[in-house]
């Protein structure tokens, strides 16, 4: 009974397991994300710095600047970020489809840090002047920032950023962009004010003087922040005073920017590149085993749309390396579907009959099956743990690629070529690849 129905039942599985994989990629364009280096955007490494009050980075200190990081990316609008730790001091950010990289980058390596100052006015005034004149600055010489001469000649450090609630940007009366902003304690902030009254109140970022306006009245839980603002500027600091200061300094070890136009190119090419060598395979696979090779063709397309509803239903990102490591994974399905006929043809070749070739080639043919695959896969393992950036993309194309491609050979492509022997579709040795051999010329005796 059991006989009678495996054989449709098994087909009614493969056809539904198809199914749901086209479902899962369709369409393609939406469900398969493409990387970086096949989309464009910004590819930066951070190096994360120690300092007198963080002396040595630890995963602790790693995450934090992981969140930080985050918080700001989400405030610069990019969709589908990936942030990925190296070693245990850096950071590996991508951003794809970044319209301003140079913005981009500042946000992310930008401390941020915002302190109110009570100014005199004689300060006031001499870094109003330099403001307009563009001079008077806070400057990095050596990866060291050295604060502008009104922050060493203004008071202590009164209030911080790190104690305000929350900031946006916004709009003066006139139309000039400013910043409005929350504290967590209005009482403190009420009684800051109400004791530095008429006096002005310096407002410094990163130790660049901003503006040092006079304390009119008491503010307790909200005020703005005005000066001679962008709206890119007001954008960004509020963006970096809610994700709160980085605990530590970071370094931009690598910057790479990849134009939408030159990915667009390098994604054409490689899948032109990918589908001659898919279909050069599968023609070497008919002309050499004829009917079995148009089998294993079949089981190749399954393996294919499987492998692409991986990646849509992981939401894995698809890098160039990645479609490296999927044409790879091809070669082992093919490699292990060779091994199997080319064993098949020597059961034919041996006198057994096609129903019995069929199973002692697959039995016998299994252990180098397995064996290479596995190596493969323990490979392409290890090299997705310990490596970075897009050695992991060609790591988890390879190692799954694998996977499949060793479930395709040993019971999608058997499925097939059980349904032919099954019911006697095909019987002839030489459709099967196993053209009789043509016996040795008997040596010829004097």
């Amino acid at each position: 009974m059991w006989s009678r129905f495996k054989n449709p039942l098994k087909a009614a599985l493969l056809v539904a397991f198809v199914a749901l994989c086209v479902w899962a990629i369709v369409p393609v364009q939406q469900k398969i994300k493409l990387g970086l280096d096949l989309r464009g955007g910004v590819r930066v490494l951070l190096e994360l710095q120690p300092t007198k009050d963080v002396p040595s980075i630890t995963s602790q200190v790693q995450s934090q600047v992981e969140q930080v990081v985050d918080n700001r990316i989400n405030g610069l609008g990019v969709t589908e970020p990936q942030i990925s730790r190296v070693g245990t001091n850096r950071l590996l950010v991508e951003l794809p489809d970044v319209k301003n990289p140079d913005e981009a980058v500042r946000a992310l390596k930008d401390v941020a840090n915002l302190e109110f100052k009570i100014v005199p006015q004689k300060v006031a005034d001499r870094a109003y002047a330099a403001q307009n004149s563009g001079k008077d600055t806070a400057y990095i010489r050596g990866d060291v920032r050295h604060p502008s001469q009104a922050y060493l000649d203004s008071g202590p450090t009164v209030y911080t950023g790190a104690e305000l609630k929350g900031a946006q940007p916004s709009y003066t009366q006139g139309g000039q962009p400013k910043i409005d902003f929350q504290t967590k304690n209005p009482g403190k902030f009420d009684a800051l004010t109400r004791k530095y009254l008429h006096q002005n109140l310096g407002i410094f970022l990163d130790k660049s003087f901003v503006s040092a306006p006079v304390i009119q009245a008491p503010i307790g839980e909200s005020g703005e922040i005005t000066g001679n603002f962008t709206e890119d500027d007001v954008v960004r600091t509020a963006n970096e005073l809610n994700a709160g200061a980085l605990p530590v300094p970071v370094v931009v070890i690598s910057n790479d920017t990849i134009g939408p136009v030159l990915g667009k190119i390098d994604l054409e090419k490689s899948l032109y590149a990918a589908s001659i060598g898919l279909a050069l395979v599968m023609l070497f696979m008919i002309v050499m085993y004829r009917v079995p090779g148009f089998l294993a063709d079949l089981a190749l397309v399954v393996y294919v749309v499987a492998l692409l509803a991986l990646l849509a239903v992981n939401k894995a990102v698809l890098t160039l390396p990645g479609i490296a490591g999927f044409v790879l994974s091809i070669g082992m399905a093919v490699d292990a579907n060779v091994l199997i006929f080319e064993r098949l043809k020597e059961e034919l070749w041996s006198g057994k009959t096609l129903r019995a070739a069929v199973r002692t080639g697959f039995a016998r043919a299994f252990s180098s099956v397995f064996d290479s695959h596995v190596t493969t896969i323990v490979g392409a393992g290890v090299l997705f743990l310990l490596g970075t950036g897009t050695v992991k993309g060609f790591a988890y194309t390879l190692f799954w690629g694998t996977v499949f491609s060793l479930g395709t050979a040993v019971y999608i492509t058997r499925f097939f070529v059980d349904a032919l022997v099954d019911n006697n579709v095909v019987t002839s040795p030489a459709a099967w690849g196993a053209e009789p051999l043509v016996p040795e010329a008997k040596a010829q005796t004097v």
